[in-house]
């Protein structure tokens, strides 16, 4: 009998996720991460982990499997904490959830579970795995879950090979609804718990404030640049070559502070997002104010009125090699190749048509249509029809 640990995280998909693999015949041990427990990063008094395990625990008893907790919160401290402070205090935007599951789930959390004579780590992901024959060799598909509202195969999109080898998603072929009713027909006690928002790790608590623990407060300036200013002028290039012109669309603009005018005061730059909108507290403007840039050395935030300003759109993106990312190392891209896919910038976005091109350097992802807030930090993933085949950190 086959071996699966799951990570039960005290919410209704993982546990789904146990009832199924018991069901279909796996030996189960379901285990429960506790990756914080810092008291004076938690805003309110109460504690969501002691919750959440809580629920886990009833749950394993109900299907009557074994359980216990691990404690993973030092891995998690030097693995995402530090890298996410890093990030922010570089002007970059990090995402906790896909780092989550490379660097936790799937690797600390998977050697624990190896260690406990696992074949298998399952998890409640909305995603599929496939397996295709090549050359003799088993190869993994990391494919979207059935469910377009709720997939979540872009948090996985920095898995490895090695990784999905020993994966297991037993809901990704439901909806999300269909969870729910098996849930409430097991009657288990996380049947009608809401979705857990907010970070992976600290429960409850919104980003920012956590960032203001760490980060100090630093008082800047609100610097608007209307949408004319000669810095979003495009003259009529004549590009020496593809890559010339790839590497202008995906240009980072320079703002200085003559670019525009001083309209407010802020509290730090690093708390701010591109593409962001509240907690700017500028008021009267005809159109709202977005953040088009931000610069932390300087302690400056560049803003712009509305969706469509120019400072928010661009055609293309680039990705280093260093942090460039192929699932199927199969169908990774040689020096000048190009390959038409579906990619998306960050979780939720709709699929939008784009071409990868492979240069000495990196990748460029050459968008049909112009994007909005294309973010330095955060992942770019693409996809061949239902299939993530690769993926990257934007530079």
């Amino acid at each position: 009998m086959k071996r699966v640990v799951i990570g039960l995280s005290g919410g209704v998909d993982s546990s789904v996720a146990a009832y199924l693999l018991k069901e279909q015949g796996y030996e189960v041990i379901g285990l429960f991460m506790k990756n914080w427990h810092d008291d004076s990063v938690t805003i309110s008094n109460e504690c969501p982990w002691l919750d959440d395990s809580n629920d886990a625990m009833l749950v394993a008893d109900k299907l009557g499997i074994p359980f216990q907790t691990v404690d993973l919160s030092e891995q998690y401290k030097a693995r995402i904490v530090d890298y996410m402070f890093n990030e922010y205090q570089k002007g970059r935007t990090p995402n906790p959830d896909v780092l989550c599951n490379r660097e936790i789930k799937f690797d600390v959390f998977m050697d624990i579970a190896l260690g406990l004579g696992a074949d298998y780590v399952a998890t409640g992901h909305y995603c599929r795995k496939g397996t295709l024959h090549k050359n003799g060799e088993e190869i993994y598909q990391l494919l979207a879950g059935v469910d377009g509202n709720k997939d979540q195969s872009y948090f996985l999109c920095q898995l490895s090979q090695a990784q999905l080898s020993k994966a297991l998603f037993p809901i990704g072929e439901l909806t999300k609804p269909e969870v729910r009713e098996i849930a409430t027909k097991l009657d288990l006690v996380t049947a009608e718990k809401k979705d857990s928002q907010g970070l992976c790790f600290i429960g409850k608590v919104k980003l920012p404030d956590f960032l203001q623990q760490q980060l100090k407060p630093k008082e800047g300036v609100i610097v608007e640049v209307s949408d004319d200013e000669p810095i979003h002028k495009v003259e009529n290039h004549n590009f020496n070559s593809k890559e010339e012109e790839l590497s202008f669309l995906a240009r980072k603009l320079n703002y200085t502070i003559k670019n525009g005018k001083v309209v407010g005061k802020h509290q730090g730059a690093h708390y701010f997002t591109k593409g962001q909108r509240k907690g700017l507290a500028v008021g009267g403007t005809p159109e709202p104010l977005f953040v088009i840039d931000t610069n932390v050395e300087d302690n400056i935030i560049y803003a712009g009125q509305g969706k469509s300003h120019p400072g928010l759109l661009k055609k293309a993106l680039f990705i280093t090699n260093d942090e460039l990312h192929w699932i199927r190392e199969d169908l990774a891209l040689k020096v000048n190749e190009t390959k038409e896919v579906d990619a998306r910038i960050r979780y939720r976005q709709p699929l939008q048509k784009a071409t990868l091109h492979k240069v000495a350097t990196g990748l460029y992802i050459e968008f049909e249509t112009l994007q909005s807030a294309i973010t330095e930090g955060q992942f770019a993933a693409w996809y061949i029809n239902d299939e993530l085949i690769g993926s990257g950190v934007i530079s």
